[in-house]
């Protein structure tokens, strides 16, 4: 398996003097890895170091940033299939989604180093005033500063690499903080950073990674000296965070009951096709999987038919088989609240299609029917191998039931019309819409967040870029 240095990369060094805790295999239960666990005095330390760097790293030359990205790249290459199964290990999601993750986030370093050379400003034609007439202007994007990267366990590696590429690119130094259970592809991610910055004459601490509880992320976000907080998890902590972060800026990719939407005159075929491609992978733990399905009421008995005719192809089990597309949860915590909201929705009057029980420790593919508009599993984020279907008289009222919630994330519809695809383009309140294709499609270069609760702020390498960078204006009256 692969492995990192021990400890906590901080400053110019990687510190042992702390904890570690286990890291479990969300299969079976058995110790993976013994991780360090850091403190409020680490998270104290990286700060420091990190604000020393923020001059020497904003210095850097375009040439030099993009060489440490593509560094980086590389090294992932070679490592694809150890990472693959590292990934296995520490998430417990399938082979086939943890490499789709590798993948992607090859993709993402190598995006990040092409939008280098595209980093850049424009002149400004002051003597549309008479007050600027003789009179020289341009604006520059330059760095923000530090950034604190904070990222979820459900794409440990993909995260953080969204949060570390687009900084390195922007001339930002960053501390990444993964999530607990999930932090050793991390830090192989960090040392490879470092390796590679070093190796281009840029400092170490361009890179530093702090484990540990929410009062080591509060140190984090809270210092007044951090550019920028950038952070993707729940809405509630994301809320936290940019209470907590004020004024300083925070990018926040938060979470989602992402809607499919199903017309008349939809392709049912494609439409069930994209449910079962896109509301169980990652076991469901994804932002853009679909949960929310509104069917014209016309089309219902059909779509479920085939629906439910398919699910069976999903099979449960080691997430280590390539033949497994679903796989136990984080934890068992999380395990338990999803148990508790299908009982709370079958008691408010929903029927389970298929699916509702727990096997081999791996809650089933499980579809609701009829699922109240107040129960959990309709109306908050489920984070499980779980999807909602409720009918709905016309593709107005979907796209306003889809509209009925805090969340706006992404959206997708299936439809044959080009006017209904423009109409949903129009109507839906969300940060992406998708015609034809699941909800939880994204390209790596897209911008991609959400509105209302779902989030602020978007990442993809140009645009995480740009929200890194500030600009500055220079004014020069000739003499």
């Amino acid at each position: 398996m692969l492995e990192s240095p021990a400890g906590l990369p901080i400053g110019t060094e990687w510190r042992t003097d702390l904890d570690t805790a286990p890291v479990v295999f969300p299969y079976d239960g058995s110790v993976v890895a013994h991780a360090p666990v850091g403190t409020v005095e680490h998270a104290r330390a990286a700060l420091e170091a990190g604000v020393a760097a923020v001059r020497p790293v904003g210095k850097l030359s375009s040439a030099v940033r993009r060489q440490i990205l593509l560094d980086v790249e590389r090294e992932i290459a070679a490592h694809q299939d150890e990472l693959v199964d590292l990934l296995i290990l520490e998430t417990g999601k399938t082979r086939a989604d943890c490499v789709v993750e590798v993948t992607r986030t090859l993709f993402t370093w190598a995006a990040a180093a092409e939008e280098v050379s595209h980093l850049h400003g424009e002149t400004v034609p002051l003597d549309m005033q008479a007050s600027g007439t003789g009179m020289v202007g341009f604006w520059q994007r330059r760095p923000i500063g530090l950034v604190i990267g904070i990222a979820g366990f459900n794409g440990p590696f993909l995260l953080a690499s969204h949060k570390i590429a687009p900084s390195v690119a922007a001339g930002c130094p960053v501390i990444c903080k993964p999530a607990p259970a999930t932090p050793l592809a991390t830090l192989w991610l960090a040392d490879v950073v470092r390796r590679a910055a070093v190796a281009n004459g840029a400092p170490a601490e361009i890179c530093q990674v702090v484990t540990g509880d929410a009062e080591v992320g509060r140190t984090l976000v809270t210092d007044p000296r951090v550019g920028a907080v950038s952070f993707t998890g729940s809405a509630a902590v994301g809320h936290r965070i940019a209470r907590d972060a004020a004024p300083r800026k925070t990018l926040l990719e938060l979470g989602s009951n992402a809607a499919l939407v199903v017309d008349v005159d939809a392709d049912l075929d494609a439409a069930a096709d994209a449910v079962l491609r896109g509301g169980f992978y990652f076991n469901g733990q994804a932002c853009i999987a679909v949960q929310r399905i509104l069917v014209c009421e016309p089309v219902v008995d059909a779509f479920v038919g085939k629906l439910t005719a398919r699910v069976g192809e999903l099979t449960v089990g080691d997430p280590r088989d390539p033949a497994t597309r679903v796989a136990p949860l984080i934890n068992q915590a999380a395990t338990d609240r999803v148990l508790e909201w299908l009982a709370e929705a079958e008691q408010a009057g929903a029927k389970v299609l298929h699916g509702g029980r727990v096997v081999d420790r791996t809650v089933e593919p499980t579809i609701l029917l009829d699922v109240p508009e107040t129960a959990n599993a309709w109306c908050e984020e489920i984070f499980a191998p779980v999807v909602a279907i409720r009918s709905v008289p016309d593709l107005e009222s979907a796209l306003e039931a889809v509209n009925r919630s805090r969340y706006g994330l992404h959206a997708s519809v299936f439809t044959r019309s080009l006017a209904t695809a423009f109409a949903a383009i129009e109507e839906l309140e969300v940060g992406g819409v998708v015609i034809n294709e699941v909800p939880g499609f994204r390209s790596d270069i897209m911008p991609y967040g959400g509105v209302k609760d779902s989030g602020i702020g978007r990442e993809g390498p140009r645009f995480a870029i740009e929200e890194l960078t500030v600009t500055r204006m220079a004014i020069i009256r000739p003499s």
